[in-house]
Order: structure tokens, then C-alpha cells, then sequence
């Protein structure tokens, strides 16, 4: 499918000249990811839910940071997209399993998430990667329904924070197992239709 040019800005596209992997940006996503991990670890061997969600507060701000950093100074680049994808997967993984080790009645919403987000959603993330554009942040270039639901500002809203404020707000496991699932079908669904889109091959 070819790419919609009119709906891109210069920004939009990469340029290999710029890639490197020692940028501001990823500084920023490197040290987010070791202090919001750091404190999730600290967290369930303290048995503190305190220090849990503040390990969630660190990878949360930290993401938005990271990207305000790389727009801010001009060094947004694929390689940054990847260590950031990569890097939020990490740092869900030690919030989530942190909370299923303190409240092991939430074990089934989180699983359910975890597989969602960790194995579905990371694929989705990636595949931006076989178009030249610099981050799924612009794959409404290619696909404006997939970019709606998955990385426009309220798609990634509802994809990472939704869950996780429902769940400790209300603990209400049934809760939990619903929007775990509906996250699953979208994804699921989301998957699909990249599969209908088609990866393009590079040209050797």
C-alpha cells in the first residue's frame, strides 16, 4: 500500500543519515526505563503498592519525556522508536507482574494484558518498521484507521493507562478481565487488518 504523501509533514519520513543510537532522547528512555524498573523491584520485595505505582509514574512520565525530548531537539529516529517500544514493554512487565506478586487476585486481567501487550501490541508497534517513516506515531501515513486505534493520543491512552488506573482505583478483578479482553480483540482485530495491509519487502 502506498504511502499517503498528503497527509505527511517532512518530519514524517527518516532519514539514515540522522540514525544513531546516542541521542538526548534515548538517554532520557534508557534512564526512565532503569529507575522506573529499579523501583518496581524495590517495590515487591517491600511488599509497597506506594512504590509500585510510583514506578508506574516514572515510566509514564518518562515515556512522554523521551518523546518530547526527541521532537524538542530534533533527533527522533527509528532506532529511538525501537529502544522506546522495547523499553515501555520492559518497564509494563516489572509494574504488572510487580502487581500480581503483591495483589494475586489480579493475576488473570493481567495476564490477559501482559500477552496482549507484550506479544500483539509490540508486533503492531514494529511494523512500522517496513515503511520509511521515523515511528508508529505516523503510521496514519499508511493506514489511518490502524494509527486511530492504536497510536493516536487516545488509543495509546486507553492501551496503557486505562487498564492499569481501572484496576487500582477500583479492584475489580471483572473489571479488569473485560478491558484486558477488549484490548486483546482490538489488537487482535488491529493485527488483521495489518495483515490485509501487507509488510512490504526492501529492496535488496
Amino acid at each position: 500500500m502506498a504511502i499517503s504523501a498528503d497527509l505527511a509533514s517532512p518530519d514524517v519520513y527518516a532519514d539514515s543519515a540522522a540514525e544513531r543510537l546516542g541521542t538526548s532522547a534515548n538517554v532520557v528512555t534508557l534512564v526512565r526505563t532503569v529507575a522506573s524498573v529499579a523501583l518496581a523491584g524495590l517495590a515487591a520485595r517491600e511488599a509497597s503498592l506506594t512504590l509500585l505505582v510510583v514506578a508506574l509514574v516514572v515510566y509514564w512520565v518518562g515515556d512522554m519525556a523521551d518523546g518530547f525530548v526527541a521532537r524538542l531537539r530534533g533527533c527522533e529516529t527509528r532506532i529511538g522508536a525501537v529502544l522506546d517500544i522495547l523499553c515501555d514493554r520492559f518497564c509494563a512487565a516489572a509494574f504488572y507482574l510487580g502487581l500480581a506478586w503483591l495483589s494475586p487476585e489480579f493475576a488473570l486481567p493481567i495476564f490477559i494484558y501482559l500477552a496482549e501487550f507484550m506479544v500483539i501490541d509490540c508486533f503492531l508497534s514494529l511494523a512500522f518498521l517496513a515503511w520509511p517513516i521515523r515511528s508508529p506515531n505516523y503510521f496514519y501515513v499508511v493506514d489511518r484507521q490502524l494509527w486511530l486505534w492504536n497510536w493516536s493520543k487516545p488509543g495509546k491512552a486507553v492501551n496503557s493507562s486505562l487498564f492499569a488506573v481501572l484496576l487500582l482505583v477500583t479492584g475489580w478483578v471483572w473489571l479488569g478481565v473485560a478491558i484486558a479482553v477488549a484490548l486483546l480483540v482490538l489488537k487482535s482485530v488491529s493485527l488483521v487488518r495489518l495483515g490485509r495491509l501487507g509488510l512490504p519487502v526492501p529492496a535488496s
